[in-house]
């Protein structure tokens, strides 16, 4: 394990020559990773996806518990484990993993402001719904929606579906629902996407997954008209209404607040849900 100031990370490592990795973001609450069960899951399941040996999750949680310790104002906690030292290209070599966590402050913006992205997410890609280190597209995508006047950058699909955020999902309160895109579309398996349609379900919000098709990406120009209302979930934002796509004001529906509320308050209960 590589710990916060150890110069032990290698220039070749097969993680920065070609972001052969993964990595979880967790919030962090009074010295707690929140949900880190459900975070180490998904992390298992992006290694096997990019068909990594098997990780060794105790030292990763000793990572985890070393560094909350030593950063006691933590708000972001990152766990990254690439496959370790490779060769200057796409194949492997057989040693060890590289295991990184770190933290940092965080500040969780209560609202955030949206730009539609002139690329597209392949949801036929090798890597779909893998949180992996390759995130160059993300950069530059997110870049775009910056230089608009943007928080956050917001893709279709191939097939023109609406997908997800550079690092975040989406939902629509539209036709007095909650509705998220299928993780058919090619999206990631959000930890507060679930858990915020697990926890709206037992609250009686009318919260949902879309079946295939329902959510074209042209579905944005009725939230961009006040039609309809839309969400934001990640590991750091939370719950977070849009209030601007585009260049248009948007207002924040009141099942949007609804569930805001209702996860700000359950994740302060319920740290590994």
């Amino acid at each position: 394990m590589v710990a916060p100031g150890d110069p032990a990370l290698s220039a070749v490592d097969h993680g920065i020559t070609v972001g052969d990795g993964v990595f979880e973001t967790c919030a962090v609450l009074d010295g707690q990773a929140f949900a880190l069960t459900r975070h180490l899951a998904r992390l298992e399941r992006s290694a096997a996806g990019m068909g990594m040996a098997p990780l060794d999750l105790r030292t990763v949680r000793d990572g985890v518990d070393a560094v909350l310790v030593g950063a006691p104002d933590a708000g972001r906690l990152r766990i990254t484990v690439t496959d370790g030292i490779g060769p200057l290209g796409s194949g492997r070599s057989e040693g060890p993993q590289t295991v990184v966590v770190a933290a940092t402050p965080a500040v969780v913006l209560p609202t955030g402001r949206a730009a539609r992205s002139p690329w597209t997410r392949n949801e036929n890609s090798a890597v779909a719904g893998l949180k992996t280190t390759s995130y160059a597209e993300n950069v530059v995508a997110l870049n775009d929606a910056i230089t608009k006047g943007a928080d956050e950058s917001v893709f279709a699909n191939t097939r023109g579906d609406l997908c997800e955020g550079t690092g975040s999902n989406v939902f629509l309160e539209i036709d007095g629902e909650l509705v998220t895109p299928p993780l058919s579309v090619g999206c990631l398996a959000g930890i507060t996407r679930e858990l915020l349609l697990e926890w709206g379900a037992e609250a009686g919000l009318p919260v949902r997954e879309a079946k295939d098709g329902e959510l074209p990406f042209s579905v944005l120009d009725r939230v961009a008209a006040g039609e309809a209302r839309m969400l934001l979930t990640g590991s750091v934002r939370n719950v977070q209404p849009t209030v601007w796509l585009d260049g248009a004001d948007l207002e924040i529906g009141e099942l949007s607040a609804a569930a805001r509320d209702l996860f700000e308050r359950n994740m302060r209960e319920r740290i590994d849900p």
